[in-house]
């Protein structure tokens, strides 16, 4: 049975008050008793529950040591020895030394292994049981990592890429063939200088243990979980995600894409159609966006530049713009679609396109939140250098991208830009090109307000017009008149 905490045992182990709250609690204290024997700790787990957090705390004065493992009512799920004082379980992924897998209901123990107390100890401990579970999200809180930056700032990254969970390729030691290890494309994203990453593989959540383990040796890049959801009437890159979501449009369980929006939102993760203007068919099976029934409410944002389809007919450009010009607000983002680390000059290497995201910190919730705001830009060729950010002012009122204005008779917008040396800024009204200028540090733009309402964005070119930095929009709310 739970136990109650001895008053000595809690001014040791209490909680912060800041940290998350646990769902179940048990204390108790080793003594020299216990030296060298196994001691099990039971919990109970309720129907529902998709992630299990465990933590623990003791006192390990006088070379106390406690091993940890996790039991089901069936089966063993995992240990870690005096490694880790939390670990977490779900239905996709585990902490290292852990087994993912169902999560059954019924009474589990934590169990304890106590190599060392000596005869004199007295050595309170505390295991905390987080879960998720219904809305609550308790056991992925108590294991989220820290910010890999905890200050505001604009932050790097490729939110497309594949490895060997699906059908990422790369050579291996001796020239062959083969299907790309997780840790090969994330070292090159890393080697590449990026902020952050979304791996995001066909339907599957299989990666999801590796990113686990892999992030804390890769401590100055964040990996994002995501699944690349793959369906016969396009993809969609569910970024963010914390469990599996089922892509199987038209079957009984997922009548249309409305309950896949559904499900990702429900996982904590943002939907992002991907490569929008490739065909659909034989030539490109499932690749185009062609679904009739998709909420728009439901999607954040549009793989605008794809690698395999910048600044050719098929960009995905177009398709953002016209939804845009229906209404919808949608952050424009990029994609490399990597599917091979070792990508040649030329070719879909990792980070090329960049997203470039203003985000609270560097952290998957700020990440997604930024990309949900649309201040946002991509940077085409994948620089480490070149920036946007735009403005647009109209009297005392003023909006960067992705916000809102309320336009009065005269707009100026203005965009900051930094790292290319020759080109012009074009200023798009609507999906189509209202101006353009020489490029400079600082380029403003005038108009009037008729042409402003909708919607203007910022493009960055060469002088013929290839894509250099692509802009995401500020959004006029100007009524009639």
């Amino acid at each position: 049975m739970l136990r109650l905490l001895p008053a000595l045992a809690l001014l040791l182990l209490q909680t912060p008050a800041h940290a998350q709250q646990a769902d179940q609690v048990a204390t108790g204290e080793i003594t020299g008793a216990d030296h060298e024997t196994y001691k099990q700790i039971p919990f109970d787990v309720p129907e529902g529950t998709e992630r299990i957090t465990v933590r623990l705390t003791y006192d390990k004065a006088n070379k106390t040591v406690v091993d940890l493992g996790v039991f089901d009512p069936q089966r063993f799920r995992g240990w870690s020895g005096g490694t880790r004082d939390r670990v977490t379980l779900s239905a996709s992924d585990a902490s290292p030394g852990y087994l993912p897998g169902a999560l059954p209901a019924g009474r589990w123990h934590v169990q304890f292994g106590i190599p060392n107390a000596r005869k004199e100890a007295h050595s309170p401990y505390k295991v905390e049981i987080f879960l998720d579970r219904g809305t609550a999200r308790n056991a992925s809180a108590a294991i989220a990592d820290a910010p890999i930056s905890a200050a505001p700032g604009w932050f790097r990254g490729d939110l497309h890429m594949h490895d060997a969970h699906s059908d990422g390729s790369c050579k291996s030691k001796t020239g062959k063939k083969i299907p790309c290890p997780l840790f090969r494309t994330v070292d090159a994203a890393a080697n590449a200088g990026l902020d952050f990453v979304a791996v995001t593989d066909h339907n599957t959540v299989s990666h999801f243990g590796g990113l686990r383990e892999l992030q804390p040796y890769f401590d100055n890049i964040l990996l994002i979980p995501g699944t690349e959801v793959t369906t016969f009437g396009g993809h969609a890159n569910a970024i963010g995600l914390t469990r599996w979501v089922d892509f199987r449009i038209g079957t009984p369980g997922v009548p249309n894409v409305a309950a896949v929006e559904k499900a990702v939102a429900d996982a904590g993760a943002i939907l992002s159609i991907n490569h929008p203007g490739l065909p659909s068919g034989e030539a490109c099976m499932g690749c185009g966006w062609v679904w009739p029934d998709t909420d728009w409410n439901g999607i954040t944002a549009i793989e605008a530049i794809n690698a395999n389809t910048v600044n050719t007919p098929l960009s995905g450009i177009g398709f953002w713009y016209k939804q845009l010009n229906a209404g919808h607000r949608l952050t424009g983002v990029g994609g490399s679609d990597n599917h091979n680390p070792d990508a040649e000059a030329g070719r879909a290497g990792i980070g090329r396109p960049t997203t470039v995201v203003h985000a609270e910190a560097l952290s998957t919730p700020a990440i997604l939140a930024g990309i949900r705001a649309g201040r946002v830009f991509v940077d085409v060729e994948g620089t480490r250098t070149r920036m946007l950010d735009v403005e647009a002012v109209s009297g005392r009122t003023r909006a960067l991208m992705g916000e809102t204005l309320t336009p009065g008779a005269k707009l100026d917008v203005t965009a900051t830009i930094a790292g290319v040396d020759a080109g012009k800024a074009v200023l798009i009204a609507n999906g189509t090109e209202a101006q353009s200028l020489p490029l400079a540090p600082s380029v403003t733009f005038h108009l009037d307000r008729k042409p402003a309402c909708g919607w203007v964005s910022v493009n960055v070119t060469t002088q013929d017009g290839k894509l250099l930095l692509v802009g995401n929009p500020i959004y006029m709310r100007c009524g009639r008149g």
